[in-house]
């Protein structure tokens, strides 16, 4: 069987690696995509007429026309756990299987969290850019970890696992999500703009949809303490660009770090990051070898599965999977 790995050259390297790549050719006829943009519908039909297996990084849209234009077709393989560029109606109306890879990115992400509350606090880039402009760094009064309280907003996986983090860090942790139970005594659940109003650092960890959208904006902002720090490592829709670099402009919160954006590939905004009061890292939040090679491999036995009938974990449209390969006896 055949697949097409979309990802571009420095994608592949970034977020798929060779020992994954060298486990895919083990399964199957590994097409590559040679060129440094990313393909779009046009040119992803064309590459993939060839076909059965398309393995996409998040920058590899499926959008509906192509199901149809690729009748030989049978799944459509994200890297990555964001399916929301993924038509998976008009993939499962065409019968093409869609699946999705799990995180593998918690630690990662968690630990950035961690660093940048760090970073925030104590002017690290700060300081470093002006030792390397050649200035002397203007000298301010830091703020610990141990004795603050970091507000989560969402209670996921990674939101769970930086809790911890928080609390062997002697934080005292808020969350914010209607959607969980909270058994641990020492965590307080509280609604979104009670945790604005208390939490020293914001760190936006919810979900990316309708209900989300612009989370972070003109009513939110101003319920957050002057002297407090937001960060993203959500999804750069959760947050109302244009209010969140007025707050900043006019000193009504103390900074922001952002790893995501409305730039493209949900890169942190140029407009924001340039702000002396933000932090900004181009989308690495995930960008760790540990992380990269579990979608990676996740995505390489999904393949496996894939050729022999089956639906894999990860599968968001089993039900409507009608290409499915003829199992062999």
């Amino acid at each position: 069987m055949k697949v097409l790995l979309a990802h571009t050259p420095q994608m592949r390297r970034d977020y798929y690696g060779e020992r994954s790549l060298n486990g895919l050719r083990a399964v199957a006829a590994v097409k590559l995509h040679a060129g440094d943009d990313a393909l779009d519908a046009g040119a992803l039909v064309d590459a993939a007429r060839d076909v059965e297996i398309i393995v996409a990084d998040r920058m590899t849209p499926g959008p509906g026309e192509i199901f149809p234009k690729l009748p030989k077709l049978r799944a459509f393989v994200r890297c990555a756990v964001d399916i929301r560029n993924i038509d998976v109606a008009a993939a499962s109306a065409a019968g093409v299987l869609v699946t999705r890879a799990s995180p593998g990115f918690v630690q990662s992400v968690a630990e950035l969290a961690i660093g940048y509350m760090v970073d925030l606090s104590r002017g690290v880039s700060r300081a470093t850019a002006d030792y390397h402009a050649g200035r002397a760094p203007e000298v301010i009064m830091g703020r610990q970890l141990a004795g603050s309280r970091i507000g989560i907003i969402g209670f996921g996986s990674i939101g769970r696992y930086l809790a911890g983090l928080a609390k062997a860090l002697g934080m005292e942790v808020l969350v914010a999500d209607p959607f969980v139970t909270i058994d641990d005594a020492s965590i307080q659940h509280m609604p979104l703009d009670d945790l604005l109003g208390r939490a020293d650092y914001v760190v936006c960890l919810a979900i990316a949809n309708e209900a989300t959208e612009n989370l972070i904006g003109q009513a939110a902002l101003p319920r957050m303490q002057k002297h407090a720090f937001f960060i993203n490592l959500s999804r750069g829709n959760l947050v109302d660009e244009a209010a969140l670099a007025a707050a900043l402009r006019e000193n009504r919160i103390a900074g922001a770090a952002l790893d995501v954006g409305r730039a493209p590939d949900q890169m942190p905004s140029p407009e924001l990051a340039k702000l002396p009061n933000v932090i900004a890292t181009p989308h690495v939040g995930g960008l760790t070898p540990q992380a990269i090679e579990h979608q990676s491999s996740e995505t390489m036995r999904q393949v496996a599965a894939i050729i022999r009938g089956e639906a894999p974990d990860g599968a968001v449209n089993a039900e409507s999977w009608t290409r499915r390969p003829e199992t062999r006896a």
